[in-house]
């Protein structure tokens, strides 16, 4: 099935449980699907962690407006002003931590800046702990072992994630197998999540 969340535009966060897993990006960026641009912001933590997005990683047609910003309250206020533009395909934030900026009343003022101007907006959250947020829908997304590549035993295949909705406004939470391949993302019920290893677990 595709995703049990609405498409509707509004406030997502990803929960990676290891920081530096690419996860919970991978995860959002496979559900972008749109031709408009996209704004990425990032606060300087996360880029020091992290890096920047490698631009030719992702998806071609992916039109990315990258912003490097210092602080957290910088990103959300990026995030809020971007949110503004019916332009937009996407506005993502990523954030390390629990920045004291990032309260009830910031994710509450961002859902609602996205509802209104139908834009989706996604707070990828590293190093961090969920804590009272009015995101409508809240993941918890790891890495598993990637399928096989058909062409090449030693490369990496499909990405494949253990994804956790524990929280949402609509539907039901559970927990997913996903997959992303040929630009369709994928979600399996059941949980065989258990039968596959973990990402650090496979051999090399």
């Amino acid at each position: 099935m595709t995703s049990p969340t609405p498409k509707d535009a509004t406030l997502s966060e990803v929960f990676s449980p290891r920081a530096a897993d690419a996860a919970a990006v991978g995860f959002v960026v496979a559900h972008l699907d749109t031709d408009k641009p996209v704004l990425w912001i990032q606060d300087r933590i996360t880029r020091k962690e992290t890096g920047r997005p490698y631009t030719p990683g992702l998806p071609r047609d992916l039109d990315l407006i990258y912003v490097d910003v210092t602080r957290p309250v910088d990103v959300l206020w990026a995030m809020e002003e971007g949110l503004r533009c019916r332009d937009f395909g996407a506005v993502l934030g990523e954030l390390w931590g629990n920045p004291q900026a990032l309260d009830f009343t910031a994710t509450k003022r961002l859902a609602l800046r996205a509802e209104s101007y139908r834009v989706p907006a996604w707070l990828i959250r590293r190093a961090a702990e969920p804590t009272l947020s009015a995101a409508r829908n809240r993941w918890r997304v790891s890495s598993l072992q990637s399928l096989q590549n058909p062409w090449d035993n030693r490369a990496p295949g499909t990405p494949v994630w253990e994804a956790d909705l524990f929280r949402t406004r609509w539907g039901k939470p559970g927990r997913w197998v996903a997959t992303y391949d040929n630009g369709t993302l994928q979600f399996s019920h059941g949980m065989e999540a258990d039968a596959v290893p973990p990402a650090e677990q496979v051999r090399r």
